[in-house]
């Protein structure tokens, strides 16, 4: 019985060696969903392809999780992901495209070829994967090209690597503002991809080690997986499917109705207590009235903010005033010391996003300049009680501008703002009303809003 068993064993690994390659060959015939042309068969023994997985195999159940999740991305256009297997959803702010179908991505040249269950001559989408699609920077973003087939005169690329979570491709643009980077790229990831519950690989463009410094533990609640830099890595990756763009409604704004799994600011701002650590959910967490002011040291600058900071003082704020400086870029430092204040007090600008980083119950105290009317309270004013922060105006009269002594009181860009808007457009009113003015704050109007500011804060039972 053992001399018969010897020869059996033996011979184990010599059939395993004859059925392997068909092994293969028939993975990349379900991978692909077509059939493999005879010449490519040769291709595929011949090339030195390294393969490797994310992890397990993705089961049917987790497959039909992402088609689901995927599809809710492409509401516009899901028919077409249903049969094709790649759809878009465009309006005039934002680009998504979805495949729901196998893809290779090849991060040599950020090209995407898109496994199609349909004859179709190839047919090819280029998508710029920026959020705010109306935006100047969109020019400068690198395109992503997107080849649909089923047949190839030239096959595409075989894959190096593969993963069982589909891909999403997004562009940082080149902005270093945080009003615009929240706006236009960290919440739009958030509506794109929170419902996939972190199980998604980022293909981040114009990967920065800034950008990654600064957001990387926001990306990494976002998902499992570390963010690849197609410029670092060069190679073909496979996936079951992917999403290209990311979704935008508005500047620090998102519409629950309009996003997958209905997430709201509420649930943004859980994300970045998450991320970076956050101490303080609520305000009666905090001891005392502690009020930060946001100095700005070029335009927009507080030309009595000496006088200022006396009178917080002496109404029993523990003040922190902060420059612009590069603790203000530092968001892992800069959030935790947002966090720890139950009064933000700023000109309009960009700083006034970080009243992300309050607790629940603080205020937003915001100086509004003239000409900025709309975009304090709708950008600033409306995004704090969107996620429960109290938000408090304060507009200066124009013998508090600088622009007064500019122009004249009676100059049309002080009596109507609306003049040089409808004169110049965007552009001449922002040189006017963010390059140009500074404020010289009336002290005992201001101490009236600071008075109401201390008293929301502290006017609750600890």
């Amino acid at each position: 019985m053992e001399k018969l068993k010897i020869p059996r064993f033996r011979a184990t690994p010599l059939i395993f060696l004859i059925i392997l390659p068909f092994l293969f060959i028939g993975v990349d015939f379900f991978w692909e969903n077509t059939a493999l042309p005879f010449h490519g068969w040769f291709q595929y023994f011949a090339a030195s392809e390294t393969s490797f997985s994310t992890g397990k195999a993705i089961s049917h159940e987790a497959l039909g999780s992402m088609e689901f999740h995927l599809s809710r991305l492409v509401k516009s256009d899901w028919r077409n992901l249903e049969s094709p297997g790649f759809a878009c959803d465009k309006s005039v702010r934002s680009v998504v495209c979805v495949a729901n179908q196998p893809v290779k991505i090849d991060t040599r040249n950020m090209t995407v070829y898109v496994s199609s269950n349909q004859t179709l001559t190839e047919q090819e989408t280029i998508i710029r994967p920026y959020a705010k699609q109306e935006d100047e920077v969109l020019k400068s973003i690198t395109p992503v090209h997107v080849f649909r087939h089923r047949n190839f005169t030239e096959n595409p690329p075989f894959c190096e690597y593969r993963h069982e979570i589909p891909a999403v491709v997004f562009s940082t643009g080149s902005t270093g503002n945080v009003f615009h980077e929240i706006s236009e790229i960290i919440i739009p990831l958030f509506m794109t991809t929170k419902q996939f519950e972190s199980r998604v690989f980022f293909i981040l463009e114009d990967y920065k080690p800034s950008f990654m410094a600064k957001y990387g533990k926001v990306l990494s609640q976002l998902s499992a997986f570390e963010v690849m830099n197609p410029s670092s890595n060069g190679s073909v990756h496979c996936f079951p499917g992917s999403v290209i763009g990311l979704k935008y409604n508005d500047n620090l704004a998102l519409n629950s109705s309009e996003i997958p799994g209905g997430y709201s600011m509420s649930d943004f701002r859980h994300l970045l207590r998450q991320s970076y650590g956050l101490r303080f959910t609520h305000v009666s967490q905090i001891s005392k009235p502690r009020l930060l002011l946001l100095s700005r040291t070029n335009t927009r600058r507080f030309l009595n903010e000496d006088e200022m900071i006396l009178m917080m003082k002496e109404l029993g704020f523990e003040v922190t005033v902060v420059k612009r400086s590069k603790l203000a870029s530092n968001l892992n430092k800069f959030s935790q010391m947002i966090n720890s204040c139950n009064v933000l007090v700023g000109a309009h600008g960009a700083g006034l996003t970080n009243e992300l980083f309050l607790p629940s119950g603080a205020v937003m105290v915001q100086v509004e300049l003239l000409g900025t009317e709309w975009a304090s309270n709708t950008y600033y004013g409306d995004t704090a009680r969107a996620m429960g922060v109290h938000y408090l105006r304060y507009k200066i009269e124009p013998e508090e501008s600088s622009l007064v002594k500019l122009y004249g009181r009676n100059h049309p860009v002080i009596t109507d703002p609306s003049y040089m808007y409808n004169k110049g457009g965007y552009r001449a009113a922002r040189t006017v009303y963010l390059d140009l003015q500074n404020v010289r704050i009336n002290l005992v109007r201001f101490r009236e809003t600071l008075v109401e500011a201390l008293s929301i804060v502290t006017d609750f039972e600890r």
